[in-house]
């Protein structure tokens, strides 16, 4: 019995620390991804500001945080648990 709990153990230290790795990963992938979105943004404005003479503003790229950054928090909070 103590070396199944011994195992499960080793077995549940690892994949905390695998969640955290990911977590990190998860973490830089979101700050490199809003850094392109920003880009991105940066540069349709520059063309839509040359491009057109008072025209439509087709500027429509939705901020990803919103949706994707609730659900990762409450994510890693109920694994913290």
């Amino acid at each position: 019995m103590d070396r199944l709990n011994s195992k499960l153990y080793l077995q549940n230290v690892y994949i905390m620390a695998e969640n955290e790795r990911l977590r990190k990963k998860a973490e830089l992938l979101n700050q490199e991804n809003q850094q392109l979105l920003n880009e991105l943004k940066h540069r349709l404005s520059k063309a839509n500001g040359a491009g057109s003479s008072g025209g439509k503003n087709n500027n429509n790229i939705p901020d990803l945080n919103l949706t994707n950054c609730s659900s990762s928090k409450s994510a890693s909070k109920s694994n913290k648990k």
